[in-house]
């Protein structure tokens, strides 16, 4: 039941731009249920193409943007975004997975919190703000164990 109700929101809030977060204990074929429904492009292939990303301890914020930066398109100064007429869905696979730094934040969720909440992040060389257009993100975890 949970995994026809993962794919029935994903597609009808994907296709409003809209994230989707998949929380569950292991081994309840999020991932799998969310890559089936991205890989037929919510229901119009013609129009949304898959980006699939998945954390580690490693992973960084920089690799992260540069990843993100190599498949985007440059509309117009300043604006960026896949190639016109489409839209791309992001997945993050494991999104609590990147190592907290010395304050406990962890670089790479905040790069994309940057994104999400200012449509747009810095680039790293000219320190000009890039807004990116047309992108939706959706990411899955496992839920966090209590450290007390």
């Amino acid at each position: 039941p949970d995994l026809v109700s993962y794919a029935w929101i994903l597609r009808h809030v994907g296709k409003q731009m809209r994230g989707v977060l998949c929380i569950g204990p292991t081994g309840t074929s999020k991932t799998m249920t969310v890559k089936q429904a991205l890989m037929g492009g919510l229901g119009e292939p013609t129009t949304y193409s898959p980006i699939f990303i998945t954390f580690s301890a490693q992973t960084s914020a920089n690799q992260t943007q540069d990843l993100l930066d190599g498949k985007f398109d440059k509309r117009y100064k300043g604006f960026y975004g896949p190639p016109v007429g489409k839209r791309y869905t992001i997945f993050v696979d494991d999104m609590n997975m990147p190592k907290r730094e010395e304050y406990g934040a962890q670089p790479p969720i905040e790069l994309l919190r940057q994104w999400y909440d200012q449509q747009g992040w810095y680039d790293r060389k000219s320190h000009q703000f890039n807004t990116i257009l047309d992108v939706c993100l959706h990411s899955r975890l496992n839920p966090f164990k209590s450290l007390a």
